[in-house]
């Protein structure tokens, strides 16, 4: 008996790229009795979280709430602005942005794809984009899609340099933007950078468990919908607008979640926006800081456009990313990202997004390194020493250094 798998000790560390670890006090705020949700009380949560949700996409245009995983969100952004037919431009940035091409296809829509090596974001298309749209002189494509942060590679796009580039072709085309690993984890700006339509999920930079997906949506996106001709019911925006503008749904909402999207949103405020960006900024960098020195290298290959919600390890040729996964997880409880499609078995990825803190952080990459040494793959010691000195030579926001 004494030598059967028993209880192990401690928390499990969960360091997947999301779902992320969830706050005690968002699973407190959850654990409150279900309410109706036709009650004047509701109402007040509704409203809240409509417009707390605004905030976080920093947008004063429509922001809307599913009960759905951010594959929902990627089909709402769909039906409610295009029609059968329609060509969409889209960039394969990595496993997530092939799956939102593949909905494409499945709803109807003729994408056509700018394939990348994915290593890299979207941005690095910026010029093919323009060009792709400058030929569109029929003005056949109505959309182009882009991941912020592709969870599969560690790459991030500059949404900003899309934006020029579909307005430096004068084409009217909608800018649809991809932030399920990203919002509230990277600066992200809906109104200022001219997207129409936005994407996200509850279960990664918000802190919460899967089944809330988001769209942020432009005036222009919204006026969308009046010429297209996708069939869509539960995911239209047209029947959620009525009941939100008082707090309501159109539909039995995820309740219990609603509650925790609230206390999630009010946690991000109390710490501030830009203090939650700088937080995985500083994370990051001590993470690829770690990768370095463990003579590793990380799937995004252009510099700028590292990822601050996770990293993507590549291992070296011949050696296997789920048995490192397998060792660190049998050995400390620990569970790493694996590797997506094209990536299988080639990459493992360390998420740092979420209710991270520092001792958290070192936590991980301690437990990567051990458990490097422990599958047998060639790498150096000294990556949590170059994390941890990088970490102790630049202070969390708001901590003063000693003089």
């Amino acid at each position: 008996m004494q030598n059967e798998p028993g209880r192990v000790a401690g928390r499990h560390f969960l360091q997947i790229p999301g779902p992320t670890n969830v706050p005690d006090r968002i699973l407190r705020a959850i654990d409150n009795p279900t309410m109706d949700h036709r009650s004047p009380a509701f109402a007040k949560l509704g409203q809240a979280c409509l417009e707390g949700m605004k905030t976080i996409f920093r947008t004063e245009s429509h922001a809307f709430i599913y009960p759905a995983s951010g594959t929902g969100a990627w089909e709402a952004a769909l039906v409610n602005t295009l029609s059968p037919g329609d060509a969409v431009l889209m960039v394969e940035t990595g496993h997530f942005a092939s799956l939102w091409r593949r909905m494409a296809e499945r709803l109807g829509l003729s994408p056509i794809l700018i394939e990348t090596d994915w290593r890299a974001g979207a941005d690095i298309a910026a010029g093919e984009i323009e060009g792709r749209l400058a030929e569109d002189r029929a003005r056949t494509i109505k959309a182009v899609c882009v991941v912020h942060n592709e969870t599969s590679t560690g790459c991030t796009t500059d949404v900003p340099a899309i934006r020029r580039a579909v307005d430096a072709a004068k084409h009217p085309a909608l800018l649809m933007v991809d932030t399920i690993s990203s919002l509230a984890s990277i600066d992200y700006r809906h109104d200022e950078w001219g997207v129409d339509v936005t994407v996200g999920g509850s279960q990664k930079g918000l802190m919460l468990p899967p089944g809330l997906s988001f769209n942020a949506v432009s005036e222009k996106a919204y006026a969308a919908q009046k010429t297209a001709k996708l069939p869509r019911s539960f995911w239209s925006w047209e029947e959620q607008a009525g009941p939100n503008a008082t707090g309501y749904f159109p539909y039995t909402p995820a309740t219990n979640l609603l509650y925790g999207l609230r206390e999630a949103i009010a946690m991000l405020h109390e710490e501030g926006l830009d203090r939650v960006f700088a937080r995985h900024d500083r994370h990051a960098e001590a993470t690829r800081r770690a990768v370095a020195a463990w003579g590793l290298e990380t799937q995004c290959r252009v510099a700028k456009n590292h990822s601050s919600s996770l990293t993507a390890v590549r291992v070296p040729e011949g050696q296997s990313a789920d048995r490192v996964r397998a060792v660190i997880r049998d050995a400390f409880d620990m569970s790493l990202g694996n590797g997506l499609s094209k990536l299988a078995d080639r990459v493992f990825r360390i998420g740092h997004l979420g209710d991270v803190n520092d001792l958290t952080l070192m936590g991980t990459l301690a437990g990567v390194e051990m458990g490097l040494g422990l599958a047998g793959v060639p790498h150096k010691t000294g990556g949590v020493a170059a994390a941890m000195a990088y970490l102790a030579g630049q202070a969390a926001p708001g901590v003063a250094k000693a003089a």
